[in-house]
């Protein structure tokens, strides 16, 4: 792998499968370089889209984790400021980005989504799924919230 090339992984929070439809609430990236070491993290809470609603699971999942809901609403930011800030953050990263996606997770649906809506574009150089890239990144908790499960990487 090059030595330019940055891993950038994510956790999220929404409030329903989909985007669109359905919101993202909270996003949390943390950037590593190609031995894993941290190098900068990222955190925003979005308002919810226009006529978006609550999906029934997610409100359910949410009502047994009021104070986790409310944390993800507080200080929350247009979708449009809070995606071009994070595409700007990913910008200047000293390297090559590239997102590195759990497959069962909804990370990169949410996120190629709110980045093509909000700023036109993927601003990740590529896109991993590799289990051996995944697996060597350092777990480091950025999300605050009880709920929470574990992430790939996160960061405080």
């Amino acid at each position: 792998m090059p030595p330019d090339t940055l891993y950038v992984t994510s956790h999220i929070h929404v409030d329903g499968p989909i985007p669109g439809p359905h919101s993202l609430l909270t996003l949390a990236s943390a950037a590593h370089n190609a031995d894993g070491a941290l190098l900068t993290t990222f955190t925003a809470n979005l308002r919810e889209l226009p006529g978006a609603t609550l999906h029934p699971i997610a409100l359910q999942s949410w009502r047994g984790r009021a104070e986790d809901w409310l944390t993800t609403r507080r200080a929350a930011r247009p979708p449009a400021i809070a995606m071009t800030a994070y595409a700007r953050w990913i910008a200047q990263l000293p390297g090559q980005p590239v997102f590195v996606a759990d497959p069962e997770a909804q990370d990169y649906l949410f996120l190629y989504w709110y980045l093509q809506r909000f700023t036109g574009q993927w601003s990740f150089a590529r896109t991993s799924t590799d289990p051996d890239v995944r697996d060597r990144l350092p777990y480091t908790p950025v999300c605050t919230l009880s709920g929470c499960r574990a992430p790939l990487a996160q960061t405080s």
